[in-house]
């Protein structure tokens, strides 16, 4: 009788275990690669880069710092409850991107990421966002 009672409780750890496992692995969500249409990965930045960074920089801290953070590491105070990876815009990774394709997520936005088209209308202050990003490389 006690081997029966050894057999079903090792049964029994071995289903729980299998469960937890399935569970843990399916809560690691991986973020898709977020594509970009050629359309705006080729599209050339109309405003001059050198110019306006205190108004890319002063939108940038109304509409961005509070997820990606004041330095764009993604630390911002609103990041721990997002789910997706917020960049880290410092890096060189980041900055290989292109300005359109920039312009484009920050248009129209992708899961946690909301779509600035409304919140910031203008294309020209989003282009003014994007140059003041690049500012933000290390």
């Amino acid at each position: 009788m006690k081997t029966k009672f050894n057999m079903k409780t090792v049964k029994l750890l071995m289903i729980v275990g299998v469960i937890s496992i399935s569970l843990l692995a399916f809560t690691k969500v991986e973020q898709e690669k977020w594509v970009v249409p050629a359309k705006y990965q080729s599209m050339k930045n109309p405003t001059n880069p050198k110019a306006d960074v205190a108004i890319g920089k002063s939108l940038y801290d109304k509409h961005c710092k509070s997820c990606h953070g004041k330095e764009g590491y993604g630390d911002g105070p609103k990041a721990d409850g997002l789910k997706g990876d917020l960049g880290d815009f410092s890096s060189a990774e980041f900055q290989k991107q292109s300005d359109g394709a920039l312009f484009y997520k920050t248009t129209f936005g992708r899961d946690d990421m909301p779509e600035y088209s409304k919140k910031v209308p203008s294309d020209e202050d989003r282009w003014l966002i994007v140059n003041y990003m690049r500012t933000l490389k290390e």
